[in-house]
Formats: structure tokens, C-alpha cells, sequence
């Protein structure tokens, strides 16, 4: 199979070649390669679908119409690893393809090396602080000092380790965090803390990139966790995303820490919340703070706790900013960075979509709901050890009422 690199990509004459992005419309629309066409591959490709065709339905039409036979065509994905089937497929319908070697992640990384060299990275850091003081300030700002207020996330003295994977989420945490160490009342340390299980050369470095545009100075170790996970076949993320958090803790309480803090948002919570109704059969949320049951003196918060996800990518994207979606090695199989595999969380953030196009006030009345419970109205609870059912005092309470 032939393979071209983004900067030999580049080095071509535009107008004698075909550029196709087989990545979701969303993504085609946030960012590609200069001049390419979308045609978007199907979201879930299985055996039994790819008996049906790689491409979205539809797209046949497309296809003939945008992709003249006499011209190459340059396939582009996001790792250049599901694009090399889109390419044995051109090929074998009398097509001249070529796979994009690393997909989009290389030419991400590629843009954001330059943008870092060419452009004024001071000035540029400063237009994004503004941007949460001014634009972002009643939906991001306001947001994330009421959950550090409301909680009492943050005290006098404290040292907090804010924990960056390299996504949207964690990488406007670690903003937020530092221009309210720089305006807030309250008077604390932080060390912005990457920890690298072995991330491939191009994310790492897209992660470096970013870290610079925002003005965050990283503090940073090493793993090996994904060696570890890789020969996992059952619940591989989830396996990481414990070990992850273990090393977490621990790195950051060598380092003096008393706090980690984690880029949950608003989406996470109601998600968990209806994760655990619909598949776990019990009614818990995931909290804004909780204290490390094997690190003694250890605190885990979450300051983006009422800050929406929607809010996260229109700053972000109000930004130009672009972070990688999962900086895993099996970023191919995950379904919400551009794979195949699908999880309970897709199905929960699918399930509130459609909730969300019915009514505007469904997402704050689950959230809402585990704040105003009636135990009253409950079968049973427990707390701890101790278990309830509403038959231990039901008797009781109605002589009462006599």
C-alpha cells in the first residue's frame, strides 16, 4: 500500500489530486487538510456492515461526483490506520489511493509546531485568558468559581496537583486553575502534572504544544501503564484509567501535593448518574470531591463540576485551539475518537442528546434530582454499613399520623 507523509502532501499540486477526509462531519468541520473533501466512513464499521459498504449511506453519489478517476486520492483519517481499508477500497473499484500516514493527528501536530515557532506565543496566551475573563465569563468562569465556592474545593495553604491528559477538558481546567491562583482570594500552590504512560511521538508532542500556547509549565513523568493494558481485551480503559489514577495520587503526594484535580464536567455527572440507574441498578453521582482511600491526606476535586461540556468546545473552538480526543495507542478502537467500539458513556451521552432536543431543562433536573432526594418516597437506601428499607419504620409511622 502506498503511503505519503503530510509534508510530502503539502509538496503537491492541489489541483492534480483528491484529498478525502473519511472522519465524522463534526470533525471535518473543526479542522483537515488544506482542500480536502468529506466523505464520512460508517460510525460503526463491523463485519456485518462492511458487507454493506465502508461509507456512510449515501455517499456513492459523492463518491463519483468529487472523486474524478484520472486524479490520486489521498485518504485521511485520524491516525492513518482506519483509512487504510477506505484505501484497499478505492483501489480495488479502479481508483489510484494512497494512505495519509499518521492522518490528521500529523498534520495537527505539523500546525500546531509552526503556530508555536511563527506565532506570537505571548500575545497569543493572553487572547485566551481573555477570552474566560470576557466571553467565557458566564458560561465557563462564573460556573467554575460557583463549584470551587459551593464545594469548598479549594483552601488556604493548599498544593494541587492538576492532572492534564491533554484534552479539552483538562487542558482549560489547568487555565482556569491558574488565573484564579492569579485573581482569587485564596491563596495556593499548583503543579500542572502530565504523567506519560507512553504516548506515541505525536501526541506527546501535540500535548507539548498546547501546554506552551496556554502559558502552562508542565511537570512531568513517566509509565509504562499502556504496555501493560495492551494485552488486554476486557475493559482495557477502564484497567487504565485506575492505574492512571493510582499513579496520580502517588506522584503528586511525593511532590508535596494535598490535592489532585480532575477535568469532570457537568456532562460526566449526569452521564454517571444515568450510567448507574439504566446499567448499575442504583442511584449515585459522581462527586465534586472525595478523600483518597489509599493516600492518606489525599483529595481528589472536580472544579469543572457545573461547567458544560457544549461551553468547553465553543471555547475552545472560539480559540482555534485543538487538543488531541484520547492521547491512548488504541485511540483506533475507541468509538469517540473516531473507531469503532462504542461504550455505556457514548450510549449515555447519545440517550441525553436526544433528551436535550425535547426539553432544555432535562439535563439540570438530573443533575438536580440526586440533590433533592425524599427518602420518604424511597423502597431502601444504605449509607455506609447501614441499610434501610421502608418497611422498618412503615407501621411506626402510620400509627403516628393516628
Amino acid at each position: 500500500m502506498h503511503t505519503i507523509s503530510v509534508e510530502e502532501l503539502e509538496n503537491l499540486d492541489p489541483s492534480n489530486i483528491t484529498i478525502l477526509d473519511i472522519r465524522s462531519e463534526e470533525d471535518f468541520r473543526r479542522g483537515s487538510f488544506p482542500g480536502a473533501i468529506n466523505i464520512p466512513m460508517k460510525k460503526n464499521l463491523d463485519e456485518d456492515s462492511a458487507e454493506e459498504g465502508f461509507f456512510e449511506p449515501g455517499s456513492i453519489e459523492t463518491l463519483e461526483k468529487d472523486l474524478p478517476a484520472n486524479k490520486p486520492v489521498y485518504i485521511l483519517c485520524h491516525t492513518g490506520e482506519q483509512s487504510k481499508e477506505a484505501v484497499k477500497i478505492l483501489n480495488e473499484d479502479g481508483y489510484n489511493a494512497s494512505n495519509i500516514d499518521g492522518g490528521y493527528r500529523s498534520w495537527l501536530r505539523l500546525s500546531l509546531e509552526r503556530m508555536v515557532s511563527e506565532a506570537s506565543v505571548t500575545e497569543r496566551t493572553k487572547e485566551i485568558e481573555r477570552s474566560l475573563i470576557k466571553k467565557f465569563r458566564k458560561s465557563i468562569w462564573r460556573p467554575f468559581t460557583k463549584a470551587i465556592r459551593d464545594y469548598q474545593l479549594i483552601q488556604d495553604g493548599d498544593r494541587i496537583a492538576v492532572c492534564i491528559s491533554g484534552g479539552k477538558d483538562s487542558m482549560l481546567l489547568a487555565k482556569l486553575m491558574q488565573e484564579i491562583q492569579k485573581h482569587g482570594p485564596v491563596s495556593f500552590e499548583l503543579v500542572f502534572l502530565v504523567m506519560n504512560p507512553g504516548y506515541n511521538a505525536d501526541n506527546w508532542k501535540i500535548i507539548q504544544n498546547n501546554a506552551r500556547i496556554l502559558g502552562i509549565p508542565l511537570t512531568v513523568f513517566e509509565t509504562e501503564i499502556f504496555d501493560v493494558v495492551a494485552g488486554i481485551d476486557k475493559n482495557p480503559c477502564y484497567l487504565c484509567a485506575r492505574m492512571r489514577r493510582g499513579y496520580l495520587y502517588s506522584h503528586a503526594k511525593e511532590l508535596g501535593c494535598n490535592k489532585i484535580a480532575l477535568g469532570h464536567h457537568f456532562d460526566d455527572v449526569i452521564e454517571t448518574i444515568l450510567m448507574g440507574m439504566l446499567y448499575g441498578a442504583k442511584i449515585e453521582t459522581m462527586m465534586p470531591k472525595l478523600h483518597s482511600q489509599h493516600f492518606e491526606g489525599m483529595e481528589l476535586i472536580r472544579p469543572l463540576y457545573l461547567v458544560k461540556e457544549a461551553d468547553i468546545k465553543a471555547w475552545r473552538d472560539s480559540n482555534d485551539l485543538h487538543f488531541i480526543q484520547c492521547a491512548c495507542r488504541f485511540t483506533e478502537n475507541c468509538a469517540t475518537c473516531g473507531g469503532g467500539r462504542g461504550s455505556k458513556r457514548d450510549e449515555m451521552k447519545e440517550l441525553i442528546a436526544h433528551f436535550r432536543e425535547t426539553s432544555p431543562f432535562i439535563e439540570s433536573n438530573i443533575f438536580n434530582s440526586v440533590q433533592n432526594v425524599n427518602l420518604r418516597t424511597i423502597i431502601g437506601y444504605h449509607k455506609d454499613n447501614e441499610a434501610y428499607c421502608f418497611l422498618d419504620d412503615y407501621n411506626e409511622r402510620g400509627k403516628r399520623k393516628e
